[in-house]
């Protein structure tokens, strides 16, 4: 029972207003499992439609819910570029909390929902406002960046956001427009560590990291590459530096997403999130996706059951300080402003094989 008092049946209606959907996503969902989740895609898809609203979709989430019910998909700075463009009154995010908050710090006139409240992030947990204004206090003149997995709180206190797709941009573009050779970049120490092998600009960094991507290791790699000799293996910049070291190419989902879909490799492993293979994977039917796999517990706590109940009780919106929010937008914008890269970022593997030292925090 969906909304705790009228089950929702599959039908020969929800089948013919879904049957696009489930050709998409049928080599990754069961048929049992379609009988359950076609009634819920098909009521929220009517929800939305009702309601003026829009699902905004990351990576990392499930198939059903990626291919199902979002409006707009991507990674964090497409869905960013995204909330800001919408005319909908409404916006769900399908993602986690900090994504949310972006999305209401871009569009202060909207209703954001969340499905789930507690849809954390070990990284934007890893940091806060306070501990910003005190890194200021400690290297005054250097500029600020913050990772876009970070809190409005955090934001605030910054001079530009970045996402693993931009982040040698803007490093670089606040390098320049304040004068310095060193930038602190924030609070992803993995990311900082990658972006310091790919640019002359010093990084100070903060010791956060992503529970998902720290897993993975060097010895992950050559155990897939003793297994899966022929796979192209691509990691995120998340990850440890011998991850990406050790892969043959390196960059944000987006990145990945283009490298999949432009050279169709016959077999390939992604080096992230788990649901991100699986979404890629019902676009790229021609190519075998091995998928070692570490789920992100806080994306899937996102489900359709509560995507439809948040909707339909317009439930747990989401609400940012009005002082904290107007200070995050102008971060925000600064980097949604940017000129967008000709192509998704990737990592220069023979630059990351450089050492470069960051200054920790």
């Amino acid at each position: 029972m969906a909304d705790g008092s009228t089950p929702l049946a599959f039908s020969a209606a929800v089948e013919a207003a879904t049957s696009p959907i489930w050709d998409k996503v049928k080599a990754r969902v069961t048929p049992l499992e379609w009988r359950l989740q076609a009634p819920l895609i098909a009521a929220i898809n009517d929800l939305k439609r009702q309601k003026n609203a829009v699902i905004l979709a990351h990576n990392y989430m499930t198939p059903e819910i990626f291919h199902g019910v979002g409006d707009f998909v991507g990674d964090s700075l497409g869905l960013a570029r995204e909330a800001a463009r919408s005319d909908a009154a409404i916006i769900v995010q399908a993602g986690v909390l900090f994504m949310a908050e972006t999305s209401k710090v871009l569009c202060p006139d909207k209703t954001v929902l969340i499905p789930d409240p507690l849809a954390g992030c070990s990284l934007a947990a890893s940091i806060t406002g306070a501990d910003v204004r005190l890194i200021r206090q400690r290297h005054p003149g250097l500029p600020i960046v913050a990772y876009v997995n970070t809190t409005a709180e955090v934001k605030a206190e910054v001079d530009i956001c970045c996402t693993s797709a931009n982040a040698v941009q803007v490093v670089e573009q606040i390098a320049r427009e304040w004068g310095v050779s060193r930038v602190v970049l924030l609070p992803d120490e993995f990311l900082a560590r990658n972006v310091a092998r790919q640019t002359d600009i010093g990084i100070v960094a903060w010791q956060g990291r992503c529970e998902v991507h720290e897993r993975f290791d060097a010895a992950d790699i050559a155990e897939l590459r003793a297994a899966y000799p022929g796979a192209d293996i691509l990691a995120h910049p998340e990850c440890p530096t011998e991850v990406l070291e050790a892969s043959d190419f390196a960059g944000s989902t987006a990145a990945m997403t283009d490298y999949v879909m432009h050279r169709k490799p016959r077999q390939v492993v992604l080096i992230t999130e788990c649901s991100m293979a699986d979404n890629v994977a019902c676009d790229a039917p021609e190519t075998e996706f091995i998928r070692p796999c570490n789920l992100c517990p806080h994306m899937k706590r996102i489900s359709l059951e509560n995507i439809y109940e948040a909707l339909l009780h317009d439930r747990y919106e989401v609400t940012v300080d009005a002082d904290i929010a107007d200070r995050a937008r102008l971060a925000v914008q600064r980097m949604i402003d940017l000129p967008p890269p000709a192509a998704p970022a990737r990592y220069d593997l023979v630059k990351a094989r450089h050492h470069v030292d960051v200054e920790l925090i």
